[in-house]
């Protein structure tokens, strides 16, 4: 029996219902409800999908001590992998549709990997731990996830144990960005009523 998981990997699900096919596409981009910002991730426990929002003007970097801290990794998929990865929980390649953080996450991947990211950055994942887990705070340290060959990049990272995995093995490297923010996570519904923010060209 096929796993909640791997029924939504892939760029579109189709499913045939009174002969007609309808694709079913992951979520993906910021999006705004009111003065917040909700965007998708991974519970990196199990892989399931959650939300995150994040209050506009909450200060930023937020300076928590650092016990109250807790990673938030963010693997970057350069375009080599596309079709492997499918649906990101951002965007890049062609438009990016978390423009508040996407287009510096793209220029740090092609700077510091041009031999992975030299023809395009397709997209990157939010991984965090959900609610109930050990990591699970309000308070994130962003880890970011570069892969070091275009080989690599086609294995999907959803899960802690593929992160510390793909890094014990040289497959990818870890990058401190030194930024802490603070958000929780919301309910699906809030995303759905939420307008998409316009992409950044």
């Amino acid at each position: 029996m096929r796993s909640k998981i791997a029924m939504l990997f892939g760029i579109l699900v189709a499913t045939a219902l009174a002969g007609k096919v309808i694709a079913v596409s992951l979520p993906s981009g910021e999006r705004q409800l009111g003065r917040t910002i909700i965007e998708p991730a991974y519970d990196d426990r199990d892989g399931n999908l959650i939300y995150l929002m994040t209050p506009i003007g909450a200060p930023f970097p937020s300076k928590p001590p650092a016990q109250a801290q807790s990673p938030l990794y963010l693997p970057v998929y350069p375009n080599t992998a596309a079709g492997a990865v499918g649906v990101m929980n951002c965007m890049h390649e062609g438009g990016d549709n978390c423009p508040d953080h996407g287009p510096g996450i793209a220029d740090l991947a092609q700077a510091v990997m041009p031999n992975v990211y030299g023809s395009g950055v397709w997209g990157h994942d939010h991984l965090v731990d959900g609610p109930g887990g050990s990591e699970f705070n309000v308070a994130w340290h962003v880890i970011v996830i570069l892969f070091t060959s275009p080989e690599a990049a086609t294995h999907h990272l959803i899960t802690d144990e593929q992160v510390d995995a793909a890094l014990a093995r040289g497959d990818a490297i870890a990058i401190d960005s030194g930024i802490v923010f603070n958000c929780q996570v919301t309910a699906p519904a809030t995303y759905r009523r939420a307008t998409p923010l316009a992409p950044v060209h």
